[in-house]
């Protein structure tokens, strides 16, 4: 019967108000990334100084209007938000491991507070380029830690549904820089933008302190039975939470659990002692890699990092008003602010496709989309047909929206064991921040070896049929799978059924 019941009936039913609250909270580390992918995009002309305006801000006159910057030189420091977000991924895997999902999310945001504070601040291309790695070490982990974290405190059945709130969170991040980019591109106001997210950084750290652990990590960790009193507080005080207590393989009632309205009270965040009968220990990057148990989702999660970045999407995320502004001059910025918004709506709206039509099928439609809009852009810009490079760009983005954007970021979660979500987790965002560094910093390369006109645009589409082979034959479909055996087709799944 559950089966058949309709999505808002089962949200209405599996929603408190403090799930919700954990999940806004948790979602502003992703939108971080979101809003420092894109922060430079709309105010590139003006920061380079190549477009001047006598217009001037209310900060201080010590700071230059402009920092003059080379092709080169703005790519590099675009890219070097890449790096720091390749460290962060590295590092946010063992943290939230051995410290903890909450403590981790914690220290990106003291990331994101220094980091835009130099970024406003600086005076030139070096210190702006520290202010970009030292955010990017914060957006990095963020995006390793906080799909995790969801995964373990959303409803079992609306997981793809949720998990999917860490690409719409870095939707709201693009939108909102490129919608600020739009307003304060001129004079010094450029500074404004990049100061935004160190105050929304102040206040993300401050909600956390109203965050609890995860009570999967809790129950491996911890103590199992502030993990379940944890988890029924998140799903409401009458909820049956035994069957997800179950799922842990962990004893949870082995002690009395009488006092548990009073612990449900105790300051969230507060950690009781290591358990000493965790039910398995945490599996390193290293091990996991050389594990040949692992090995097949740790190839099937960075094969898909990698195709979420190299079929192009940071390509109109990073560099779409100077790609644009030759062919649309007038109306680049606004079509840029546009395609945020699309991406945004679309990936909303495509949020529970990936529980209906499966993880795979989405990712393989999304793709395909994307390769063809591609080659469509890439004949737009190059024989100058205004309509269509609009077109295909608005299209574009909705492909990558109904799939790659959103699903590649839950699969780690379904792919592997709870012990070796972390490193699978870390490996494929190293990939994807890898990729992400390709793309910033040789797009603009590429793109003028090639003489423009969007000719680069056709590599991606090459990029877009050579991923989607891969993904369809070698990444297993997760959805309505029990367990990570049955994902994998492994004899032990048969034989339990049987």
């Amino acid at each position: 019967m559950a089966r058949d019941e309709p999505l808002y009936r089962s949200l209405i039913r599996d929603t408190t108000g403090y799930f919700a609250y954990l999940l806004l909270v948790a979602v502003l580390g992703p939108f971080q990334f979101g809003y420092h992918l894109s922060e430079l995009n709309a105010p590139q002309d003006v920061l380079t100084c190549k477009k001047k305006s006598p217009q001037q801000s209310g900060l201080p006159a010590s700071l230059p209007q402009c920092i003059a910057m080379n092709t080169v030189q703005f790519s590099v420091v675009s890219s070097i938000f890449t790096l720091g977000g390749l460290l962060g991924a590295i590092g946010a895997g063992p943290s939230c491991n051995r410290y903890g999902r909450l403590l981790t999310m914690r220290l990106t945001t003291i990331s994101f507070v220094i980091g835009s504070a130099v970024e406003t601040l600086a005076p030139n291309i070096a210190l702006l380029s520290v202010g970009r790695l030292v955010a990017g070490l914060g957006c990095g982990a963020a995006i390793v830690v906080v799909p995790i974290y969801i995964a373990e405190v959303a409803p079992p059945k609306e997981k793809g549904l949720f998990g999917a709130f860490t690409q719409i969170s870095i939707n709201v991040g693009i939108l909102a820089a490129q919608l600020l980019g739009y307003f304060l591109s001129r004079g010094n106001l450029w500074r404004i933008i990049l100061a935004v997210s160190g105050g929304i950084g102040v206040l993300h750290l401050a909600g956390l302190f109203l965050v609890p652990e995860s009570p999967r990590w809790l129950a491996e960790h911890r103590s199992p039975q502030d993990a379940r009193r944890i988890l029924r507080k998140i799903r409401g005080h009458n909820a049956d939470v035994d069957a997800e207590v179950k799922a842990w393989n962990i004893d949870a009632d082995a002690d009395d659990i009488s006092e548990e309205e009073s612990l449900l009270n105790a300051p969230p965040g507060s950690h009781p002692g290591p358990n000493p009968k965790s039910a398995s220990a945490s599996v390193n990057l290293w091990e996991a890699i050389k594990h040949p148990a692992y090995q097949p989702a740790i190839i099937a999660v960075v094969g898909v990092m990698f195709a979420q970045q190299l079929t192009g999407m940071n390509s109109i995320v990073m560099y779409s008003v100077s790609l644009l502004s030759t062919l649309l001059p007038t109306t680049a910025s606004l079509l840029i602010v546009a395609v945020s918004a699309l991406n945004l709506i679309v990936t909303v709206v495509c949020a529970p496709l990936s529980d209906k039509i499966g993880r795979k099928a989405c990712i393989l439609l999304s793709i395909a989309g994307m390769g063809i809009c591609a080659v469509l852009l890439a004949l737009g810009l190059l024989f100058g047909i205004k309509i269509l490079a609009a077109v295909a760009t608005l299209l574009f983005v909705a492909s990558f929206a109904t799939g790659l954007g959103p699903v590649p970021f839950i699969l780690a979660n379904e792919l592997v064991g709870p012990e070796a979500v972390g490193a699978t987790q870390s490996a494929g965002l190293a990939a994807n921040w890898i990729a992400t560094f390709l793309v910033s910093q040789f797009f603009p390369i590429v793109d003028k070896a090639l003489g423009g006109q969007g000719k680069v645009y056709f590599i991606f589409a090459g990029f877009a049929l050579l991923f989607g082979a891969f993904i369809a034959w070698w990444v297993p479909e997760t959805k309505g799978k029990s367990g990570v055996e049955e994902v994998w087709g492994r004899k032990e799944a048969r034989e339990r059924i049987e």
